[in-house]
C-alpha cells in the first residue's frame, strides 16, 4: 500500500504533520501548471486516497508570489493547433469518448503525439479535480500567492480555501482575455461558491478577486497573515479530517454532484449516500456509543453546548466528559 510519506514526485514536496500532508507545488520559474505538475497532482490524489494515515492534504505553492500559475499556454495552443476543428456537438462526443477510455494505459500511450493527446490531458486535469471532490480526504488550499486560470481552478476544486492577507495577490480566471473560456471547471465550481451572476461577470471581465473581496463573496473561507497561513490550513484540515472518511466522501459527493441536479434527483443522491454510510462499521460503532451514553445520562448529550463543541473538535462522538451532569437542558 502506497504512503505519501515515502512517495516521490518530480514537482511536489511533501511534509507529513500527523494525519495532514502539506504539499508544496513547484511549477518552475513561472509556477505554471504544466504536464509534469498535473501528472504529479494526479498521482498525489491517488496515493492520498489509498493512504489510511492521511486525513487531509494542504496544497500550497513554493513560489514566493504564486499559489499555482495558469496552465502552460504553449501546451494548450499547440495541442489545439494540431487538432481538427470541432463544433460543440462533436467536441462533446469526443470528450465523452475520451472520458470512457482514458483510464486504459494502452489508449493513453496510443494517443501520445496525436490530435487526441491534448484531449486526454484535459480529461486527466478534470479527473484529478473530480477525484478530489469525491475523496474521503479533505483538501485545503493554502493560497500563498496569486493564481489565475488553472491555478485558480485548483483552488476552487479544494474543499476549503485559506488565503494570505496580502492585497497584492489575487485569484481569478483570465482565459477570456486570451480568446477562450475556462476549461478546468471554473464556470461550475466558482458559480457554486459565489453565485451565477457574480461568477459570470467576473469570468466575462477576466477580473480577479483580492483577499478581502474573495472572503466577502465566499470565494475563500478565511484570510490570515502570511506567517499563519499554512498553520491555519493544517488546523482546518486536521479538524475536518478527523471525521469519518466514509462520511466525508459521502457528504462531498452529495454536495458537489447532487446539489447541481434538480431537487428530487439531488435528494435521491443524498439518500443513496446516507444508506451507504449508515451501515459502515465506523458509523455503527459511533451510533451505538452515543445511544449508550445518552440513555445512561438520561438526556440528549449533543444538546449540551460543551459536549457538542468537544465532539466537533474531535470530529466524532467519543463519549461524555466525566464531569457531565445527568440533567437535561
Amino acid at each position: 500500500m502506497a504512503h505519501l510519506a515515502t512517495a516521490r514526485f518530480d514537482r511536489l514536496t511533501t511534509e507529513i504533520v500527523g494525519a495532514v500532508a502539506i504539499v508544496r507545488m513547484n511549477g518552475g520559474p513561472l509556477a505554471m501548471l504544466d504536464r509534469a505538475l498535473v501528472g504529479d497532482l494526479a498521482a498525489l490524489v491517488d496515493i492520498a486516497d489509498h493512504d489510511p494515515t492521511i486525513r487531509a492534504v494542504v496544497l500550497t505553492g513554493d513560489h514566493p508570489d504564486r499559489f499555482a500559475g495558469h496552465a502552460d499556454i504553449r501546451w494548450l495552443q499547440e495541442g489545439a493547433d494540431n487538432s481538427p476543428s470541432l463544433n460543440r456537438t462533436s467536441a462533446s462526443l469526443v470528450m465523452r469518448f475520451v472520458g470512457a477510455v482514458a483510464g486504459f494505459a494502452t489508449f493513453r500511450k496510443a494517443s501520445a503525439r496525436t490530435p487526441l493527446e491534448g484531449v486526454v490531458e484535459l480529461d486527466r486535469f478534470h479527473d484529478t479535480f473530480t477525484r478530489m471532490n469525491t475523496s474521503g480526504v479533505v483538501y485545503v488550499a493554502a493560497i500563498n500567492g496569486s493564481a489565475l486560470g488553472g491555478g485558480a481552478e485548483l483552488a476552487w476544486a479544494c474543499d476549503v480555501r485559506v488565503m494570505a492577507d496580502d492585497e497584492s495577490i489575487f485569484l481569478g480566471q483570465m482565459e477570456i482575455l486570451l480568446g477562450f473560456n475556462p476549461g478546468g471547471g471554473a464556470t461550475q465550481r466558482l458559480t457554486h461558491l459565489v453565485g451565477a451572476h457574480r461568477a459570470l461577470t467576473a469570468i466575462l471581465e477576466g477580473r480577479p478577486f483580492g483577499p478581502q473581496e474573495a472572503l466577502r463573496i465566499g470565494a475563500v473561507d478565511a484570510v490570515v497573515s502570511r506567517d499563519a497561513l499554512v498553520e491555519e490550513a493544517v488546523r482546518c484540515g486536521r479538524q475536518l479530517g478527523a471525521r469519518s472518511s466514509a462520511a466525508i466522501a459521502a457528504v462531498k459527493r452529495a454536495v458537489y454532484f447532487g446539489a447541481s441536479q434538480p431537487l428530487h434527483r439531488g435528494l435521491l443522491h443524498e439518500r443513496a449516500e446516507f444508506l451507504q454510510t449508515l451501515s459502515t462499521p465506523e458509523a455503527q460503532t459511533i451510533m451505538r456509543d452515543y445511544v449508550r451514553d445518552y440513555e445512561g445520562a438520561g438526556r440528549l448529550l449533543l444538546y449540551d453546548a460543551d459536549e457538542y463543541s468537544r465532539a466537533r473538535l474531535e470530529g466524532r462522538w467519543t463519549g461524555p466528559a466525566e464531569s457531565s451532569p445527568r440533567s437535561d437542558r
